[in-house]
C-alpha cells in the first residue's frame, strides 16, 4: 500500500463532554462559510506524509500513557478570533516527548513555543473578536477535560481526512 504524501496533522482527543462542549462553541461563533474541521487541539501542523509509518510508530508508543486531566482555564486572545486557554502538565510532557522524536520533520511553526488552546473563533474582525471574548468571559466556570488519546489527520487543503484515533493506555 502506498503512503499517503499528504502532510499528517495530529491533534488531541477530549473526552465526549468536552469535546462537546468546544465543538458547540466553534459552530455558534466560527465563521460558518470557512468552519472545515471540528474543534480540535493541535499538537503538530504539518509532519511529512512520506514518514506515516515512523509517525505511527512513535503514536503508538507514547499513546501507552493513561488519560490524563486537561484545565480549561480562561479564554484566549487571538486578535481576530477567541480559544479556550488549557493547561496541562502531561499534555507539555507529551508533546515534548513527541517533538523531539518527530525533530528532523518539525516545521517552523511546529518549532513554535507551545501553546495549549482550541480555537472557536477565527478569521473575524479584532472588534468582532473582542465581543465574543467578552460574552463568553460573562458565563465562563473553569472546568478539566479528560486527554483520551491523539487523532491523526491527512490534510489536503479543504477539511482533514481521518487517518486514525489512537486512544491512551493502549499498545
Amino acid at each position: 500500500m502506498e503512503t499517503d504524501r499528504a502532510p499528517i496533522i495530529v491533534t488531541l482527543q477530549f473526552d465526549e463532554p468536552a469535546a462537546t462542549f468546544f465543538e458547540t462553541q466553534r459552530r455558534t461563533y466560527f465563521p460558518a462559510a470557512i468552519n472545515r474541521v471540528p474543534a480540535h487541539l493541535t499538537l503538530f501542523h504539518a509532519l511529512p506524509g512520506a514518514e506515516e509509518d515512523p509517525v505511527m510508530r512513535a503514536i503508538g508508543t507514547v499513546a501507552a500513557r493513561p488519560r490524563f486531566p486537561v484545565a480549561v482555564e480562561g479564554l484566549l486572545s487571538l486578535g481576530r478570533g477567541v480559544a479556550y486557554r488549557l493547561s496541562s502538565a502531561p499534555l507539555v510532557a507529551l508533546r515534548s516527548d513527541l517533538a523531539k522524536r518527530f525533530d528532523p520533520w518539525l516545521t517552523r511553526q511546529d518549532r513554535e513555543a507551545f501553546r495549549p488552546h482550541v480555537t472557536v473563533q477565527n478569521k473575524v474582525t479584532p472588534e468582532t473578536a473582542r465581543a465574543t471574548r467578552a460574552e463568553l468571559e460573562r458565563t465562563f466556570t473553569p472546568f478539566t477535560a479528560t486527554a483520551e488519546g491523539l487523532q491523526l489527520w491527512h490534510y489536503r487543503g479543504g477539511p482533514w481526512a481521518p487517518l486514525a484515533a489512537v486512544a491512551f493506555g493502549r499498545r
